[in-house]
């Protein structure tokens, strides 16, 4: 005669269908759903490491210097397309996602202390805007000095060997850069 059921014990497990539709008596709960698939293992990894190297390369070999995806940041005495410009104020503007601060010349602030400044202000980025559109430029980097503080790429913006930032300091729209802001309002 069989012992009767103790409550302390677990109680027995049903039989469940397995994987394979046959009917199992696992120890532990089989998973539901569709069989996890297997990552790629051998050759399956070999070929898609070999694609995406593969792919990799001919985006190199592409590359050219000219190319906007992956060109170099302005600077180095390259020539710019006054296209790319977009003016920020008199002496800083963007060039293709870069920032260029015009390192040898101090405009007046467009959110300046006074009107007068104010009102300088905008008329030096209206005439820095028509200096840089009227064809292309060169940017000279700065010896000894790469970025301002604020992360702008300092640069002397040249046309045919003179500076764009002279034209401003003789047209009284700028001052030439002294190491420090000077006082534009008063």
């Amino acid at each position: 005669m069989s012992k009767p059921w103790n409550p302390r014990l677990p109680a027995p497990r049903r039989a469940r269908k397995g994987w394979a539709g046959q009917w199992d008596r696992h120890l532990w709960p089989m998973p539901k759903g569709r069989p996890r698939r297997r990552p790629l293992e051998g050759l399956g990894r070999i070929l898609l490491l070999f694609a995406g190297g593969a792919s990799l390369g001919l985006a190199v070999v592409r590359w050219e210097p000219g190319w906007r995806g992956l060109a170099p940041p302005p600077g180095a005495g390259e020539t710019a397309d006054p296209a790319d410009v977009r003016m920020v104020d008199g002496d800083t503007f963007d060039l293709r996602g870069t920032r260029i601060r015009i390192a040898d010349i101090d405009t007046p602030e467009v959110h300046g202390e006074c009107a007068e400044e104010r009102a300088l202000a905008r008329r030096a980025t209206g005439r820095m805007a028509a200096l840089l559109g009227e064809g292309r430029f060169e940017l000279d980097p700065v010896p000894g000095r790469d970025e301002d503080v604020y992360g702008r790429k300092l640069r002397v913006v040249t046309r045919d060997g003179r500076s764009l930032g002279d034209v401003l300091v003789a047209e009284g729209l700028a001052q030439r850069w002294v190491g420090h802001k000077l006082p534009w309002c008063g």
